[in-house]
């Protein structure tokens, strides 16, 4: 079994163990990870990055989450341990294994990357928010209180929206900026998508 089917097989595990003990029966792998996984290829592919480097990271970088392991202000140093710890069971090689841990510690904002295989997971995890918007609604909702009108649901979708395309590597966000005009139009209207469109356009020199 190669090492990318062992690690998925592990934090598939994992997920599903943590789906059990949820009270929403929330699935890290099915929600989440999986998307990072799908755009961190797109972009290791288009970069030019070490697409088995990038896969295994995408695969870890929430591993401290679904582990439940540390806090959540932390997951990305927890994550790197852990990450140390599997990678080395399953004999992976020192110098691959350091920038596989690397990506871990460094996926929560593209502005700690330093190596395009760090940026290419810190991307995708941004990019895998706006492959499963309907989890997006539901932190929306939870942070609301129960008397919300549809303009606080919009204005506490466009924030989200606004952090994560700012939080995006330059070219990245230059790559993603039609896509994004295209989801801020269906999700948060005409008038709404426009303010953010215009706010979050891409300069020149991006």
């Amino acid at each position: 079994m190669s090492i990318i089917e062992s690690v998925k097989n592990e934090v598939m595990l994992l997920s599903e163990k943590f789906a059990s003990e949820a009270d929403d029966k929330y699935d890290f792998w099915d929600e989440h990870i999986r998307y990072v996984v799908q755009e961190a290829l797109v972009l290791a592919e288009r970069y030019k990055a070490d697409s088995e480097i990038v896969e295994l990271a995408a695969m870890l970088h929430d591993v401290a989450l679904v582990s439940k392991i540390g806090t959540r202000e932390n997951h990305h140093e927890t994550g790197a341990e852990i990450s140390k710890a599997m990678l080395s069971k399953y004999n992976y090689p020192q110098v691959k294994a350091d920038k596989v841990i690397s990506c871990v510690n460094n996926h929560r904002s593209s502005k700690n990357c330093n190596e395009i295989e760090e940026i290419c997971v810190a991307d995708a995890d941004v990019l895998a928010h706006f492959r499963n918007i309907p989890l997006l609604f539901k932190s929306a909702f939870k942070r609301l209180d129960k008397d919300f009108t549809l303009n606080d649901l919009r204005d506490t979708m466009k924030e989200y929206f606004e952090r994560d395309y700012n939080d995006l590597s330059d070219r990245t966000k230059q790559d993603f900026s039609d896509r994004y005009k295209i989801i801020c139009q269906i999700v948060l209207g005409d008038e709404h998508s426009y303010r953010t469109a215009v706010q979050n356009k891409p300069s020149r020199g991006d």
